[in-house]
């Protein structure tokens, strides 16, 4: 069962503390019993952190949308829809919607600390690449939604990236290998404040090397380790364990399916 599901309430948030703490419980909207009997059983509950990550990842990914939606200066229509739809995606229910959206809206606040809210969310995490790289795809998934990315939005992308420890090419290349799985192509970006475009493989079987982390001159051994490789890091219920939400897991399965499609349109290349 994932932390929406135990019925902790603002309590989860009161575990977790700092800035995703105060906007989870803000979110909740219930006032939280700190007499030590119940803080102690609250404690034990959520003693293997579990718990506070997967509310940590949930918090800190609509927030985060929120913010980079409104890095132009504005939040348009279009992506207020595109919020919503990922949402939707997501399969959230009600209750599970209602606080994503106040969450995308404190994230677009004038007075959201970014640089706090990234710092806790490190944290918490521990270090579990898969987990911030998943954290990432999923903003960078957010803001290809529309087909567009104007210069802000890739500048607080690459920003947000190595905040948590990517560097400006393992965010490049991580941003390629999600437009390439949405079926973009061409250059994303361009020149200026923002950096340099990040270009995007054009046919079917580039953008599935692309998915896979492959250069098109790997051998057929090298293919088979990467897909093992990254079938098992994408794994649902791995990444659940690790702190993904549960309420997140259609995301984790749609990856393990492009990575899937990728290798199989590699061998059809490749007439294995």
């Amino acid at each position: 069962m994932s932390w929406w599901g135990k019925g902790l309430g603002a309590t989860v948030g009161f575990a977790l503390g700092g800035p995703l703490g105060a906007m989870l419980g803000g979110v909740i909207g219930h006032q939280v019993d700190r007499k030590k009997d119940q803080y102690e059983t609250n404690q034990a509950r959520l003693s293997d952190q579990q718990s506070t990550t997967q509310a940590a990842f949930f918090t800190a990914t609509f927030a985060v949308m929120g913010h980079i939606a409104k890095a132009d200066g504005r939040v348009s229509e279009r992506e207020i829809e595109m919020a919503r739809n990922i949402m939707q995606h997501m399969q959230l229910n009600e209750a599970q919607r209602r606080a994503a959206i106040d969450l995308f809206n404190q994230g677009k606040s004038a007075n959201f600390d970014l640089e706090a809210v990234l710092e806790q969310f490190k944290g918490v995490v521990h270090q579990r690449s898969t987990l911030i790289q998943m954290f990432l795809e999923i903003q960078a998934s957010a803001a290809l939604a529309d087909g567009t990315l104007d210069y802000a939005e890739r500048a607080l992308l690459l920003h947000i990236a190595q905040r948590l420890g990517f560097s400006q090419l393992k965010f490049q290349l991580l941003f390629a290998r999600v437009a390439a799985a949405m079926g973009m192509a061409g250059s994303v970006g361009g020149q200026g404040r923002a950096g340099p475009e990040i270009d995007v493989p054009q046919s079917r079987v580039a953008q599935a090397y692309a998915v896979l982390e492959l250069e098109e001159s790997a051998s057929d051994d090298e293919l088979k380790r990467a897909y093992r490789r990254l079938m098992s890091q994408n794994h649902p219920d791995k990444l659940v364990s690790k702190g993904l939400p549960e309420e997140m897991i259609q995301l984790a399965t749609e990856k393990t399916q492009q990575i899937k499609q990728a290798y199989e349109t590699i061998r059809e290349a490749r007439g294995l």
